[in-house]
């Protein structure tokens, strides 16, 4: 059996161990780099490590621990009351604004984990207090991102033009955007009624929820919306704060969130088992938030504020990496006030990190081994264009799911070369469907943007929301592909 065909089966055999037993996945594709590297592929030890995500290690490890101290002192409580007036208490907006927000942010050629690491927790914060379904507003987040991503001065449109420049194909950088931001809409679109943005439409957040009718409270039902029945009482809010092992255990148990004058804020695991996070506001807060409240800021809130947007400038303006930036700001902010931002770090999603740099560890293994070009020589040897073009998308959307989108682009246009100078399928339509074919699966939880939200999410248990992000992902990834063959290469309107 080849190395190729081997390393296909084992990624396969650790999602089923992963689904049976209670193991970490990560855990399991570390372990399968290692032994499918050494043993079938004969890779040194130095070749396997250099596989691993280094630099979205430091992403997630940066972002969840600087939003973890502005959620401890306060900050993003803030930028949700800020929200609110900005909209005028019209909680259907939300999702739309953070759609486009996203959108233009890239568009102009900030990369879509730099936006998803920024705007993903102050989004989650304004969903968990205003009863937004968690999944609603994190797709607008991701896709937003992908909307944008292909304009001609992003990142991932400059690479597709270049890369089809390389190969003497025509290219057209107008429907290479335009097919990535139509499909990321529709899509955009479909989310918001599927997850209760129907129920959003005339909701006013200047009323205050009835109490404990929280969403971060309500668990889930399996229709998405978030239930309007009470939660489960929870404990009394704790007049100090937890302890790092309750706070290491709020992600099985739940979180009750308190809070007293707007500024600070203060947490208590309380049992739940599927219950998520409750929020629960102290007298005066719910009156106070729901109706916008105080927009006054202390100063360690100013300073974080301070931090967040340095943040944003460094890595829009500057091009900095946004996960060392945001290690930076977050030392710095420990630095200044380290009462308050006792336990940030125990707050950083380990888990989840595990799991992800694990899988993608595994990926760069099996495209070190050449596994990807063996399935793509594979498929483009059947010699039927239109099924050939079918395929190179689904493997394009496949592969993207777990790896690098650029990475795989610049892969996959070139294999689709031979097909396309047959003549018989336009170039600027395969170009276009499979750029969209891999970019909208970067919803999934092994991609760095659906990674940056599972790490981020609020309202919902982590472990609940990375299963509906990955069976989200893998709809996204069985409908994409065959949506964007259907709509842009069949017609063969594009040429």
């Amino acid at each position: 059996m080849s190395a190729e065909l081997l390393s296909i089966l084992a990624l396969i055999a650790m999602f089923v161990v992963a689904t049976i037993f209670p193991v970490n996945l990560g855990a399991l594709a570390l372990v399968g780099a290692f032994l499918v590297g050494t043993l079938a592929a004969g890779m040194e030890t130095d070749a396997i490590l250099d596989a691993f995500p280094g630099s979205l290690f430091v992403i997630l490890v940066g972002v969840t621990l600087l939003f973890a101290i502005a959620t401890n002192n306060g900050t993003v409580d803030w930028l949700v009351r800020a929200a609110v007036h900005l909209v005028r208490g019209r909680l259907a907006a939300i999702p739309l604004v953070v759609f486009v927000i996203s959108a233009l942010l890239t568009a102009v050629g900030a990369p879509a984990p730099a936006v998803a690491a920024i705007l993903a927790p102050i989004a989650f914060g304004f969903a968990a207090d205003y009863r937004i379904h968690p999944m609603l507003i994190g797709l607008m987040v991701a896709h937003g991102t992908q909307a944008g991503a292909f304009s001609p001065i992003s990142v991932l449109g400059g690479i597709v033009n270049g890369v089809t420049g390389e190969a003497n194909l025509p290219g057209n950088n107008l429907v290479l955007f335009l097919s990535s931001f139509a499909f990321n809409a529709a899509a955009a679109v479909a989310v918001f009624f599927v997850f209760g943005g129907r129920h959003l439409v005339g909701r006013d957040a200047l009323r205050p929820a009835a109490p404990g009718n929280s969403p971060s409270g309500a668990a889930a039902p399996d229709n998405g919306v978030p239930s309007e029945e009470p939660a489960p009482a929870s404990a009394p809010p704790p007049t100090s704060a937890p302890s790092p092992a309750a706070t290491a255990s709020a992600a099985r148990g739940g979180t009750a969130t308190a809070t007293g004058d707007g500024s600070e804020g203060t947490t208590a695991t309380v049992p739940g088992g599927e219950g998520g996070v409750a929020t629960e506001a102290a007298s005066g807060t719910a009156s106070g938030t729901a109706s916008g409240g105080s927009l006054r800021l202390t100063p360690h809130q100013a300073l974080t504020l301070t931090g967040i947007l340095a943040l944003c400038l460094a890595v829009l303006a500057f091009k900095l990496d946004v996960g060392l930036t945001a290690v930076t700001v977050a030392v710095v902010l420990m630095l200044t006030s380290p009462k308050s931002n006792k336990g940030a770090v125990e707050k950083v999603a380990w888990p989840t990190v595990l799991l992800i740099c694990g899988v993608v560890t595994y990926v760069g293994v099996l495209q070190e081994i050449g596994t990807v070009d063996y399935v793509g020589s594979a498929v483009a040897a059947i010699g039927i264009p239109l099924l050939v073009a079918l395929l190179i998308c689904y493997v394009g959307g496949v592969v993207s799911a777990f790896a690098s989108t650029v990475g795989i682009l610049g892969a996959l246009v070139p294999l689709a070369v031979p097909l396309l100078s047959q003549g018989t399928l336009g170039p600027i339509a395969m170009i276009a469907a499979l750029s969209v074919s891999s970019a909208i699966v970067d919803v999934s939880p092994f991609s760095t943007t659906g990674a940056l939200l599972v790490a981020n999410v609020r309202g919902m248990q982590r472990d609940d929301f990375y299963r509906r992000l990955l069976a989200y992902g893998g709809v996204i990834v069985l409908v994409g592909p065959l949506a964007a063959w259907a709509v842009l290469v069949v017609p063969g309107w594009l040429g």
